[in-house]
């Protein structure tokens, strides 16, 4: 059901990753969430939740990793956690249900990517009706955002003020001879002093032992950044159909070729526009979402006891 799929990308996009910087403190000491395993930390309505049920989602949506985590970026996690309860608490107010339909394919869906992950959930009950939890939490938030669009003149505004996002910067197309010793290397590179480009692919595919000798030595598109520091100073200051002096790294020694140079240039606003909506919206949807959790947090009746978690909250600077 193509629903649940789009359920699954509205959630993604608003709860995927944690507010605010990540930090470099040490993460706390996990015999303190033993300690205060069945502490309440947030209560809803007539619901309350533990420390136990945010370390079930933690594991749900992190794995083992959260053990590493920080209090700063726990505590990102721990707002996350409130907002999706305060989300479920209302879609449950509205009567949003999930169809037996919506929860096999859901369940099908992460069975498949736990087999992937080597994870195993199945028996858990618990964890099952929290996936069952999110998917209503998804379902709400898409009848919240479903009619949100964007239209071809935003897109057209967000190109026109933004064009430096869109500028390929300068780029060279490489090739290379990779060789396992310097005298073999040289040899090579004096016979090809003319720097024609059939003989160049034509030893790269006899001599080659890079990866890529099958293709005639050919590395692909660089920008500045994108290759070790050594050889981009070399391969950069070559002219086209120029060929580089021997050059030594940890993988042999290498003959570079620079097959093309290409001057910056800006993306056309045809190939631009699907990233552009697809920000936009990420956008619009944020925005609609934080504004209902807003909402929610003065309409229904909820506490956070942030003195009961297992690790010293911090609050984000504008609180």
């Amino acid at each position: 059901m193509w629903q649940v799929r789009m359920y699954g990308l509205i959630f993604m996009m608003l709860f995927v990753s944690c507010k605010g910087n990540q930090s470099v403190q040490d993460p706390p000491d996990l015999d303190s969430l033993g300690e205060k395993e069945n502490y309440i930390i947030l209560h809803i309505q007539e619901t309350v939740y533990f420390n136990s049920d945010f370390k079930r989602y933690l594991k749900l949506s992190l794995g083992d990793e959260y053990q590493n985590l920080s209090p700063l970026s726990l505590s990102r996690l721990v707002d996350n956690f409130l907002e999706e309860k305060l989300l479920l608490a209302e879609a449950r107010n509205q009567e949003t249900v999930l169809s037996w339909e919506e929860k096999k394919e859901y369940l099908a869906k992460q069975s498949s990517s736990s087999v992937i992950e080597g994870e195993s959930w199945e028996s858990d009950e618990d964890g099952i009706e929290l996936l069952f939890d999110q998917l209503l939490v998804e379902k709400y938030t898409y009848t919240l955002v479903k009619g949100i669009e964007v239209e071809d003149e935003e897109i057209q505004e967000y190109y026109e003020e933004n064009k430096k996002e869109f500028l390929l910067p300068e780029r060279v197309k490489v090739s290379q001879i990779l060789l396992p010793n310097e005298e073999k290397a040289v040899e090579i590179l004096e016979s090809l002093e003319d720097g024609d480009s059939v003989e160049f692919k034509r030893t790269a595919r006899a001599q080659s032992i890079g990866v890529e000798a099958s293709k005639g030595g050919e590395m692909g598109v660089f920008a500045l950044g994108q290759l070790p520091d050594e050889m981009e100073k070399a391969i950069f200051a070559l002219r086209e159909g120029e060929m580089s002096p021997v050059l030594e790294s940890s993988y042999g020694f290498h003959i570079f070729r620079l097959d093309s140079r290409y001057e910056p240039e800006l993306i056309p606003l045809d190939q631009a526009a699907m990233t552009i909506k697809m920000k936009i919206l990420s956008h619009k949807v944020k925005n609609r979402i934080d504004r209902q959790v807003e909402k929610l947090k003065n309409s229904l009746e909820w506490e956070f006891y942030d003195q009961n978690l297992y690790f010293p909250y911090q609050r984000t600077p504008n609180e």
